[in-house]
């Protein structure tokens, strides 16, 4: 890893992995910064070869959020949250699936940067925080959006206003991370939950996504309108009618491309 970028990305069959790499500062995110991960999510947005992003930082923390101490005073707050809104509304809307690994400190932005990854894997040593009003802020980079959804509105009322610092074990207990895993097994853990994702049906994965995402917010009726419309979309690819022959013929599941199939 360059030790000069403060972002990296790199790319190995089909697994795309995200590093805030400023470990000297515990990966907080300066100005440049949102600027670089608003790209680099447009990116593999349009990267027919990323089939899920993990999303970690470097040096043993995962991210203490925005760095107030780097904040120009020549740009005006507004401008600076709009940067770093269109990173969270990248993140969230990205089609492949996200994976946060978080390991160390996952505050304030940091914090609502791993919530909004689709799967949270949490090491042991793990500490997560709403810090905001701890500095006399309000709640950013989504989190109230974000926080009420996971963990109900009771729990993410008290994350918000107490700004406390849980560890691991509470942010799984109340839904706000998935799994935790020791810190020894976290890189192996993460890269095996990346793999398989990466060998299931892309379009089926993208479309079940985006139903989720939506769902919270319809009633059933329409939630059921919508996945009568994108089920036909994965029956247009050579995925389903492969997985449903493997199925029949009791064989191994297929390679998935998400190929069109033009009849």
């Amino acid at each position: 890893m360059n030790p000069q970028e403060p972002v990296v990305l790199t790319s190995s069959d089909g697994i795309a992995t995200l590093t805030l790499n400023r470990p000297e500062r515990k990966n907080a995110v300066d100005g440049a910064m949102w600027g670089t991960l608003t790209e680099l999510l447009q990116q593999l947005r349009n990267d027919p070869d990323a089939r899920v992003l993990v999303l970690q930082g470097a040096g043993g923390d995962f991210c203490a959020g925005a760095d107030v101490a780097k904040s120009s005073q020549a740009e005006h707050p507004v401008s600076r949250l709009r940067r770093i809104g269109d990173v969270a509304l990248a993140l969230f809307d990205l089609p492949l699936p996200t994976i946060a690994k978080v390991d160390g400190v996952a505050a304030g932005a940091g914090c609502n940067m791993a919530i909004a990854c689709d799967l949270v894997v949490a090491s042991d040593r793990a500490r997560f925080s709403e810090i905001f009003t701890r500095r006399g802020l309000s709640i950013d980079f989504g989190g109230s959006w974000l926080l009420p959804r996971i963990v109900g509105l009771q729990q993410a009322k008290r994350l918000a206003f107490l700004a406390e610092v849980i560890g691991a074990e509470e942010a799984e207990r109340i839904g706000l991370v998935t799994w935790v895993k020791p810190a020894a097994e976290l890189d192996a853990f993460v890269d095996g939950l990346a793999s398989q994702l990466a060998a299931s049906p892309p379009i089926a994965l993208e479309q079940t996504k985006s139903l989720l995402n939506q769902g919270v917010g319809l009633d059933l009726a329409a939630a059921i309108r919508n996945e009568s419309t994108v089920q036909a979309v994965n029956f247009a690819t050579e995925d389903a009618p492969a997985a449903f022959r493997a199925f029949l013929d009791k064989t191994d599941p297929p390679a998935y491309t998400g190929r069109w199939v033009l009849s």
